[in-house]
């Protein structure tokens, strides 16, 4: 990417004029053997230039794949005259959001990434481990893939910022057997932010991490069905992430609220245990980077922690220029974009709910008939806060001791009123990024949090 072009642009900016111009290349490179075949074997890259121009309470938008002077020109006039005219159809006559902190942020990692060789060398090496130390096994995947979103953005009023987003992940799927013939699945992803190569050193460095994937599929070949009903249970740091993202984040999305969501009235109220406390971060916790860092938003906001969860108080939304400014909010840079050709929409970034004081094995200790949830395989839930998510990993608790190992079954609740039963959290955090968000567009997000004890309705067989 041509950063002299994108900032030389700026001075093409009409004066006294809101404007964005984003330059952006996203990468994905991505191979899948299975039973040994290779199925998969797939390299993309996609980059382009967009603008956008306020006018009265309305935005143009224009875009171009192309990345050079002239395509700025061009995009620039284009999202002026979407502009003037959506202003003359939509006749808001909304003033202009206060000023933004101005700046130029560089938070830049490589996105280099190997050839596609490389990552089928390394897959097949995955594969031949696993073949020969577990040949009882009925199937078997591995699948390699890296993506990265690179971005160039100067405003008229906000922070310029270059910036990346590269991360890279290994996915093992094992397939075994009960005694009657019923197949047991589990597949785990590993990896995390940063190019292949600084992700991953060798196939061997894997090899540990294999063999517990294995050890799961073995307890679950003798697993058992959880008993249906509400129930004590214990969700493991994923699943309390994705219980933030799915079925709290996404009700406190400013957007979502305006469009009628469960939190659209309960700001300032009570909506779960006053031990809990829930934020979507921006970069930062607790003085480590989080899985996906944003420093700077797709609109030029500097990126600052959202509070949305206050000792059980719902305190804040994840808010874009114009719905903080609507609600008196504070921007806190959640406004992105997946593609040059996609508007920046309100989007989560780290969503976590905060630990607690507990140690794991006294949560246990506590329970003396239920479950501990482990390993998610799907999940989804509304804007009413109502959630399903799908369980491929987890533990019977008998008598404060963790049992036998469970068969796929489903957990489901209300998120405002299940967060209410919460009481208990363990002092440790378990995050994840490998998935993405599909919220209109796609979206590598990342999602956390401590094991939570709560009571949920388990679905049982």
């Amino acid at each position: 990417m041509n950063r002299d072009i994108i900032l030389k642009s700026k001075e093409l900016f009409a004066a006294g004029v809101h404007t964005e111009l984003r330059a952006q290349i996203n990468k994905s490179q991505g191979v899948s053997i299975i039973s040994g075949n290779l199925t998969g074997n797939a390299s993309s890259e996609v980059s382009g230039l967009s603008a956008r121009v306020y006018k009265n309470g309305v935005y143009g938008f224009s875009s171009m794949a192309e990345c050079t002077y002239e395509a700025a020109r061009a995009v620039l006039e284009a999202a002026t005259d979407n502009a003037v005219f959506m202003d003359s159809r939509v006749r808001k006559g909304t003033d202009m959001f206060p000023s933004q902190k101005s700046g130029f942020v560089e938070r830049y990692t490589s996105t280099d990434t190997p050839s596609q060789k490389r990552y089928i060398d390394f897959a097949r090496s995955l594969d031949s481990y696993i073949t020969e130390k577990y040949p009882s096994l009925s199937g078997r995947c591995v699948m390699v893939r890296a993506d990265s979103m690179e971005k160039m953005l100067v405003t008229s009023d906000g922070c310029d910022g270059y910036t990346s987003m590269p991360r890279s992940y290994v996915y093992i799927s094992m397939t075994g057997e009960t005694s009657n013939g019923t197949p047991v699945e589990l597949m785990t992803p590993i990896g995390g932010f940063g190019t292949f190569d600084t992700v991953f050193t060798s196939p061997e460095a894997l090899y540990e991490k294999i063999d517990r994937i294995y050890e799961k599929i073995r307890q679950k070949q003798e697993g058992i069905y959880p008993e249906a009903g509400l129930k004590t249970c214990i969700l493991g740091g994923e699943l309390a992430g994705m219980l933030a993202h799915e079925a709290v984040g996404h009700t406190v999305e400013a957007d979502l609220v305006l469009g009628g969501s469960v939190a659209a009235h309960n700001l300032g109220r009570e909506v779960a245990s006053p031990i809990v406390s829930m934020v979507d971060f921006a970069h930062t916790f607790r003085g480590e980077a989080v899985p996906l860092p944003v420093y700077v938003d797709d609109e030029g906001v500097e990126a600052i922690d959202a509070p949305l969860i206050t000792n059980g108080i719902l305190t804040g939304y994840m808010n874009n220029r114009e719905t903080a400014h609507r609600f008196g909010m504070t921007p806190t840079g959640n406004a992105r974009a997946y593609r040059f050709s996609d508007e920046p929409l309100i989007r989560m970034r780290n969503t976590a709910i905060l630990p607690g004081t507990s140690k794991l094995e006294d949560m246990i200790a506590s329970i003396d008939d239920g479950y501990y949830f482990v390993d998610t395989n799907n999940g989804q839930a509304d804007t009413t806060g109502e959630f399903m998510f799908g369980i491929c990993m987890g533990y019977e608790i008998k008598n404060g001791k963790l049992g036998r190992a469970l068969l796929d079954t489903t957990i489901s609740g209300v998120a405002f009123e299940m967060l209410k039963t919460v009481d208990m959290l363990s002092d440790t955090m378990t995050w994840a990024s490998s998935g993405f968000c599909g919220k209109k567009q796609p979206m590598p997000v990342g999602l956390g949090g401590p094991a939570v004890k709560c009571k949920v309705t388990v679905g049982g067989r």
